[in-house]
Parts: C-alpha cells; sequence; structure tokens
C-alpha cells in the first residue's frame, strides 16, 4: 500500500520520459528514464539464445531477437502502470545494439534470409586471409586510412560476403533486388517503423563505422570499398545521425511514438558515461570488453592496435566526433564458458564466491582466446590456453585466472592507448554487467595502478541511447549541455598491491598471450593415409612380411621364446 503511495505521489514529479531499447549478445533489455533526473524508473529483460553450428560459428535468430524487444516493451510498460506511472509521458525511444552482427533480409516479405552472423564469428577466418593476401605486403591494415579498422573477421563487409557467397536465398535476393543488409539497428528499427509496409531502412554513423564499408572521413559509404568486397550499394541502409527522427513506432502501445536516437552499444556507453571531451575514457564490460577514449572531431589513427571508430554525432547538424577504441572479444563471455561449457559455476555471483576463496591463481594463467585475439594483436589465429597448472590448482585458482584474464586484456589496452594519447589516463570508468563483481573491479584496479570508478547506476548503454533519443530535434526533452546534466554518484576501487607484484603478474601474463597465438590456421590438414608416403609405405610394408615370414620361419620348440 505504503508503496502504491508513493508511486503515485511521485508521478506528480515526474517530468517527460524516455525510453532505451538495449538489443546486446546475449540479452535485450527495454529501459525507460525520467529524461529531467536520469532515474532509471523500469525495465525488463530477456535472454537471447546464441546457437554455434560449427565450431567458430556463432548465430542468433533475427525473429527472437526482434520478439524479445516487443516482449521486454510490453513487460516493462505493464511495470510502469503497476507504478502508476502513465506510459503516455513517454516522449522518445532510442536503439542501442550489438554492433557488427550482420542480418540480410527479404524488403517485400520482411522475412530474414538466414541468422544473424554475431560478431564474434569466425567463419570469415579464411577469406580474411585472401584479403589480406591480395593487399601489398600482405598488409592487414591496408583500408585503415578510410575505415579505422583492420580487415578482420569481428566486422561486418566480410560477413555480408560470406552470407552472398555461401547462402543462395542470399544470393538470389541481391540479384533481384529484394535483399537488405543492416547491423542489429537496422533490423530493429525497420521492422519497428512498419517493417514490409514503408519501414526505415536506416543506421547511425557509429554502426556504419563497423562495417569496413564506411569512410569515417566523408562520413558516408564509400564506393571504392563496396567495390573491394563486392557488395551492392542498394541494399546498404541510409546513414543517419545518431540523434534525429527516424520513423514512429507502428503497433504495440507505445504505437505512434518517435524512434530518435540510434548508437551502437559502446558508443552508447561513451554518451551515457557523459565523455564528451576530448581525452575522456571509459570501458563496458559486457561479452567483451571495450575501451573508447573519446579524441574530439578529429580521427587519431592508432599505432598500437586500436582501432579509430566514430563515437557519435548527436544531430544532423552537428559534428561528429570520434573515438580510439580497444575491443576484447571474451569477457563476461568466459563466465558463460565457465558456467556452460565446464559446470563449474551455477552463475556469475558464483564465479565472485569461488575466486574470492583463493584469492589467487596460484601461477595459473587463463588466455580466453576462443575467437582469436582482438586489441591489441588482431590475431585470428590464436585460441584460448590455461597454463601455469600444478597438481595444486583447483577450480577456484581457474575462477581467479578467468576474471584475472578480463582485467590483463583492459591492461594490454589500456597501455596502447596510453602510448597512442600520451597523456596516461590518471582514472578508469567503467561500467557493464561485470562491474557488479566487486572483486573483478579491486583487481582491475591493481592490475593497472590507477583508481577504478564504477557509477551506482549501471545502465550506462541504455541511459546513452536515451538521451540521444530525447535530446533530438522535435522531441528535445532531454538537455545534453553540460551543466543541465545530472550529477553521477559513484563507487571508486583504489589499487592495493605494489606496483611491482602487479608488473610480475603482467609480465607472466604476456608470456602466455605469446602461447596463444598460431594454434589456428586455415591451411587444409592433410588426412592422408600413412601410405601416402612411399619411403613410409615401403618400411610399414616390409615389416608386416617380416613378421608373417617370421611367423612360418619360427624353429619348432622356440615358441614360447619371446614368452619366458
Amino acid at each position: 500500500m505504503n508503496g502504491t503511495m508513493a508511486a503515485s505521489s511521485h508521478r506528480i514529479m515526474l517530468g517527460p520520459l524516455v525510453a532505451a531499447i538495449d538489443q546486446g549478445t546475449s540479452s535485450t533489455r527495454f529501459l525507460v528514464f525520467n529524461s529531467k533526473t536520469a532515474e532509471l524508473l523500469s525495465h525488463h529483460q530477456v535472454e537471447i539464445k546464441q546457437s554455434f553450428p560449427k565450431e567458430g560459428w556463432v548465430e542468433e535468430d533475427p525473429k527472437e531477437i526482434l520478439q524479445s524487444v516487443y516482449e521486454c516493451m510490453e513487460r516493462t510498460c505493464e511495470k510502469l502502470t503497476q507504478l502508476n506511472i502513465d506510459i503516455s509521458n513517454i516522449k522518445a525511444i532510442g536503439v542501442t545494439n550489438q554492433r557488427e552482427t550482420t542480418l540480410v533480409w527479404d524488403k517485400e516479405t520482411g522475412e530474414p534470409l538466414y541468422n544473424a552472423i554475431v560478431w564474434l564469428d569466425l567463419r570469415t577466418q579464411s577469406t580474411v586471409e585472401r584479403l589480406i593476401n591480395k593487399t601489398p605486403g600482405r598488409n592487414k591494415n591496408h583500408l585503415k586510412h578510410k575505415t579505422g579498422l583492420p580487415i578482420s573477421t569481428y566486422f561486418s563487409a566480410v560477413k555480408l560476403r560470406w552470407l552472398m557467397d555461401n547462402v543462395d536465398e542470399v544470393h538470389q535476393a541481391v540479384v533481384s533486388h529484394r535483399a537488405m543488409f543492416g547491423t542489429v539497428d537496422s533490423w530493429l528499427i525497420w521492422c519497428l517503423t512498419g517493417g514490409k509496409s514503408g519501414g526505415v531502412h536506416c543506421t547511425d554513423v557509429t554502426n556504419a563505422s563497423r562495417t569496413m564499408l564506411f569512410n569515417i572521413h566523408t562520413m558516408d559509404w564509400d564506393p571504392e570499398l563496396c567495390k573491394y568486397f563486392g557488395i551492392p550499394m542498394e541494399i546498404l541502409p541510409r546513414v543517419r545521425s545518431s540523434s534525429e527522427i527516424y520513423g514512429l513506432m507502428k503497433s504495440g502501445a507505445l504505437s505512434g511514438i518517435p524512434i530518435s536516437g540510434c548508437l551502437g552499444d559502446q558508443s552508447a556507453a561513451l554518451v551515457g558515461q557523459m565523455c564528451f571531451q576530448d581525452g575522456q575514457a571509459k570501458n563496458t564490460y559486457g561479452t567483451g570488453c571495450f575501451l573508447l577514449r573519446n579524441t574530439g572531431v578529429k580521427p587519431v589513427m592508432s599505432e598500437h592496435g586500436l582501432l579509430t571508430t566514430v563515437a557519435y554525432k548527436l544531430g544532423r547538424d552537428k559534428p561528429a566526433c570520434y573515438a580510439l577504441e580497444g575491443s576484447v572479444a571474451i569477457a563476461g563471455a568466459v563466465v558463460r564458458w565457465l558456467q556452460d561449457n565446464l559446470g563449474i559455476i551455477g552463475s556469475s555471483e558464483e564465479l565472485e564466491k569461488l575466486a574470492a576463496s583463493v584469492g589467487t591463481s596460484y601461477g595459473c594463467y587463463f588466455v580466453p582466446a576462443f575467437s582469436g585475439l582482438y586489441a591489441p594483436y588482431w590475431e585470428p589465429s590464436a585460441r584460448g590456453i590455461i597454463c601455469g597448472l600444478t597438481q595444486f590448482t583447483n577450480k577456484s585458482h581457474l575462477a581467479f585466472a578467468a576474471l584475472e584474464a578480463v582485467c590483463f586484456q583492459t591492461r594490454e589496452i589500456l597501455d596502447a592507448m596510453n602510448q597512442d594519447s600520451g597523456i596516461p589516463l590518471t582514472q578508469l570508468q567503467v561500467d557493464g554487467g561485470m562491474t557488479s563483481n566487486k572483486l573483478l573491479m579491486q583487481l582491475q584496479a591493481d592490475i593497472l595502478c590507477i583508481p577504478v570508478v564504477k557509477p551506482s547506476m549501471p545502465e550506462t548503454t541504455a541511459l546513452g541511447a536515451a538521451m540521444a533519443a530525447g535530446a533530438a530535434e522535435g522531441v528535445s526533452v532531454w538537455s545534453l549541455n553540460p551543466e543541465d546534466l545530472s550529477e553521477v554518484t559513484s563507487e571508486k576501487f583504489e589499487p592495493q598491491i605494489n606496483p611491482e607484484e602487479s608488473e610480475f603478474r603482467y609480465a607472466r601474463w604476456k608470456k602466455a598471450v605469446e602461447k596463444s597465438m598460431n594454434w589456428e590456421t586455415m591451411e587444409p590438414v592433410c588426412e592422408t593415409s600413412i601410405f601416402s608416403s612411399v619411403p613410409l609405405g615401403f618400411y610399414i610394408i616390409g615389416s608386416m612380411l617380416m613378421l608373417i615370414g617370421a611367423k612360418y620361419l619360427t624353429v619348432p620348440g622356440n615358441e614360447n621364446y619371446f614368452e619366458q
């Protein structure tokens, strides 16, 4: 009763509300914020199934992704109604999404033509090797001057090329001009604004900058890049800013509300952490780990294995801002692996308890290179290894090593970022699901030797999308002026070990990383018979004949000689 009364009286004070769809690799969420205070009022979350049809392949069902969005919207609206909050107060919706994940659908039927190929997927490794071999000097950075990216399995262009080459339905749809390509944001916005009945086919600059088809200087699709990958430009979505009205919701309780914000998840977290100044940075711990540093209105090219990416463009007439990014493929995914594949934990909370029970990895190092190594190495041939094992090592040490792995990988990209910028970060702002693990946050401070600062409201990715949506021209319910931004309360983790110990552990980690490299190549494994080797074949056949001959030449009475 008291709760209802409190909600009812609170309702009077609520300003306009802004919602955000946060479609991540492992789950979908819908969250509603008060645009005046940035307070999270309600949300709902649905997990997304990943399928692994072959080794290195990672897929998701586009229809399941869309359905999860509708479910999250409905449940959140129900929760708001129970809190006596009027959903007609929701003035705009922002979209933030897992980046690079690639979809192709039929614009006439509205049906996906294949599963979404997830950013982690490695099936394009042979395509990538072929492309790199064709470049002058076998240079993986051949396109970096235009894209800010190395040629890698990570980005959308090679996934789209694979779909066109290997899925007949996709090929036919491209030929008959029925195909539409998009990352997850494009698929959702197209479906939510009407789909085959007038849906808006668009993306924003941050998502476009992760495809390898987008020129980060001209801020548009690049004809030469499209020609390089053999991608027809007609299937690409229109590129828009991150904050403008793209279209209106066409169905459900929120029908008629504008979708007016769109940012790739890491850019959204940068906005949600309010890193609007050149030099400000954040690190997000999700399925992977992503450290972004705002570099202002000029793109900075990395000399140390980082990506140059578009951070945001908050309005049609506003300048684009850029960021340096260090991308780590496996962070939270290692927790899922320990839970689902090894069964040594039942939940992520259990991992923290298990690791805390020993407080050390006891010399065990875990390099979770399940999808190769991303920044700063860009080494697709690497694979996961666990080394430094002794008879004393147990699952608690492995749990600790898994958490340390996330921290060491962050240290590597932070070092690269400090080298590129020349100005070392004095503290690290963090967000994402894994930041609820206090042991991880303390370990991170210890390994970086700088404080780690975590906001008390961890949903900064969704907040960034909501801010972009609420600030859009024609909506204008959220001010992004520095003096109007809400003060963020946070928790700080200070380093607690001496730098010498930190450096010793980091040096051992680097040694383990070296061991993980060059495990996997795309050269076909020779599965020929031993008899295909002529000398070996003669030797074996000769030996067999001698044995057979010996059986018939055995002297009577000596049959048991070899048994004595």
